[in-house]
């Protein structure tokens, strides 16, 4: 399939239409607004591994994802690369610094092949000044994102790194994951530091409870996916949950 079959498919259902979550910015909006912001930029097709934003540099094009995942990375104290977010077809990328200016807060990588509309900061803001529905959804997304952050870090107070790691998986679950029988399916790479820095665990102990894990039927790994195979026990033992 050339570039541009690829990208007429693509992400799309059987009716021929893109396939987007509820909670999805894209999701979200009312169809002439969704078509009004599709309309702007440019359609592109990324490959595996690809830079998209990168931390400190001074661009302000907004991405629209359409389909695929991306990880936002950040640069931590000690020098790692700690996962900040993942975002998937629907989401909006690359906001903030199209709202201020300023230089990008986060790495943005893809996570496989990832199809997207490319748009300036020139054409985002007119067409959220012009449209006050495509405004309204933006800010609820930006708030969304705030408030997912700001649980993360109260769930974790208090937990020690099984619970906290178990939490992590829960949510990515949840959020990104696809839905199969009584588990669910991670159908896109992320490793164990990266789950080191979103549980705040040391790496060795990220291994052990993924193994601990494992022995108990509770999820099961293979080449670039995770599976949970009993969502309900994962929840709890994320959540101390007792009969």
């Amino acid at each position: 399939m050339d570039g541009t079959a690829w990208e007429r498919n693509a992400g799309r259902t059987s009716a021929g239409r893109w396939a987007w979550p509820a909670s999805s910015l894209l999701g979200s909006l009312a169809g002439p607004s969704r078509d009004r912001l599709l309309a702007l930029g440019a359609q592109r097709r990324y490959a595996a591994g690809r830079v998209l934003m990168r931390e400190g540099e001074r661009t302000t094009f907004v991405l629209v994802l359409l389909q695929g995942v991306v990880k936002a990375t950040g640069r931590a104290p000690d020098g790692r690369d700690a996962l900040l977010a993942v975002r998937m077809g629907g989401d909006l990328v690359g906001e903030m610094a199209a709202a201020d200016g300023g230089p990008r807060s986060a790495t943005v990588t893809t996570c496989g092949t990832v199809a997207a509309r490319v748009i300036s900061r020139e054409e985002f803001l007119g067409c959220t000044r012009r449209d006050p529905g495509i405004a309204r959804a933006v800010n609820a997304s930006v708030v969304a994102k705030l408030r997912v952050a700001n649980a993360h870090r109260v769930d974790f107070t208090g937990c020690d790194a099984p619970t906290r790691l178990a939490r992590v998986l829960h949510q990515i679950v949840l959020t990104h994951g696809e839905r199969s029988g009584a588990g669910a399916v991670i159908r896109w790479p992320i490793t164990q530091p990266e789950l080191a820095t979103l549980s705040g665990a040391a790496e060795p102990t990220v291994q052990k409870v993924l193994r601990k894990l494992r022995e108990a039927g509770v999820i099961s790994t293979g080449y670039r996916t995770v599976r949970v195979e009993d969502l309900a026990r994962l929840s709890s033992i994320a959540f101390d949950e007792r009969s």
